[in-house]
């Protein structure tokens, strides 16, 4: 049985995800509470598997309560909030405060939308279960780099390499720690991240404010340079391809792959095909095996694989399944990975 807390301001949500909980025969909702403060204190007598938190809420909001929570005692955190669908920048907060999930819900025919998306938090709840959250560490500041201009004569407007990065649940959190500490003149990074539609721009403008490289959403014909990481948009595949000496990427419509839309498979594959041995591919913390095959191709085509390890993974999923079949050649912590990108950066190709 995986027991539920909910924690929402609002009856009417209580009632009616509490309803839709109870009827699955894994899932036991063992507490509800109308603000953080009442949560705690019933929490303490029964301390849940997975939490569904609101995000606006009287006396403390669900960030803040979500960032105490995961520095005392982490735990499995869908959001669930009506503010999540629109401000993207809220979910973001909160998916960087160790939420491993979002569930959105409307304002309008609200007992109906929750009643039809049931579905779907079952669904989160049940793979929230599986994840280990991990413990919220204090922001440390980024220094300000002035980023380089990018001019025809410039060395950041080229790169014979390309940096590939896979991930899912627990990736906004693993994306920001590896991204902010790269330098402006790494190579090109291209990125899927698991993430809905509407979210990614937002996402990569975080990021963007966060690093020293430059961090952009992806656009059909986005040109591959150094100090420039792409992000897969929501709802979009991306793939590589190169024109001589120069890497691109194109955004195409398509069915999912591995369910879901972007694909890292998509993306690897690609970046197999047209980079092959000038490329690093990594596949990080996720759950299912999207990735696993395409790491694959990416070794076979000369690439440097690399799985993110067990321990510092909120699922080891992804790169588990990159493991098992081959595709990674090593594994490497989360707080390794820009060490292992800067030595990659700076090696010769093989």
């Amino acid at each position: 049985m995986i027991k539920v807390f909910i924690v929402d301001d609002s009856a009417l949500v209580r009632q009616v995800l509490s309803a839709c909980l109870e009827n699955h025969p894994n899932i036991e909702v063992i507490g509800q509470a109308a603000d953080p403060l009442f949560a705690m204190e019933k929490m303490q007598r029964n301390w849940p598997d997975v939490l569904v938190l609101d995000v606006e809420m009287p006396r403390m909001d669900g960030i803040t309560f979500l960032r105490k929570l995961m520095a005392e005692r982490p735990t499995p955190t869908i959001i669930c909030s009506t503010l999540t669908e629109a401000g993207a920048a809220i979910t973001l907060d909160a998916l960087s405060a160790g939420a491993v999930g979002v569930f959105t819900k409307a304002r309008l025919g609200l007992k109906d939308s929750l009643l039809q998306l049931s579905g779907d938090l079952i669904k989160q709840i049940q793979q929230a279960a599986a994840t280990r959250p991990r413990v919220a560490t204090p922001r440390a500041a980024t220094p300000s780099v002035p980023r380089m201009a990018d001019s025809g004569s410039s060395t950041l407007t080229t790169t014979d390499r390309v940096i590939a990065l896979g991930t899912s649940t627990g990736g906004t959190q693993a994306l920001e720690l590896v991204l902010k500490q790269l330098r402006v003149d790494s190579p090109g990074i291209v990125i899927v991240q698991h993430m809905p539609e509407k979210f990614t721009a937002a996402f990569a403008q975080r990021l963007d404010s966060l690093c020293q490289i430059e961090v952009r959403e992806a656009r059909h014909l986005d040109r591959v340079r150094s100090g420039l990481a792409l992000v897969a948009p929501g709802g979009r595949h991306m793939q590589l391809k190169r024109s001589g000496a120069q890497y691109f990427v194109e955004v195409l419509d398509g069915p999912p792959v591995n369910r879901h839309k972007p694909s890292v498979d998509v993306l690897f594959r690609s970046v197999a095909r047209h980079a092959g041995h000038n490329a690093l591919g990594v596949i990080m913390t996720g759950m299912g095996d999207d990735g696993a095959r395409g790491l694959l191709a990416m070794r076979e085509a000369g690439g440097r694989t690399v799985a993110q390890d067990e321990a510092s993974c909120v699922v080891f999923g992804m790169p588990k399944e990159a493991l098992q079949l081959g595709a990674a050649q090593c594994t490497e912590s989360l707080e390794n990975l820009p060490r292992l990108i800067t030595d990659y950066a700076r090696a010769p190709l093989a």
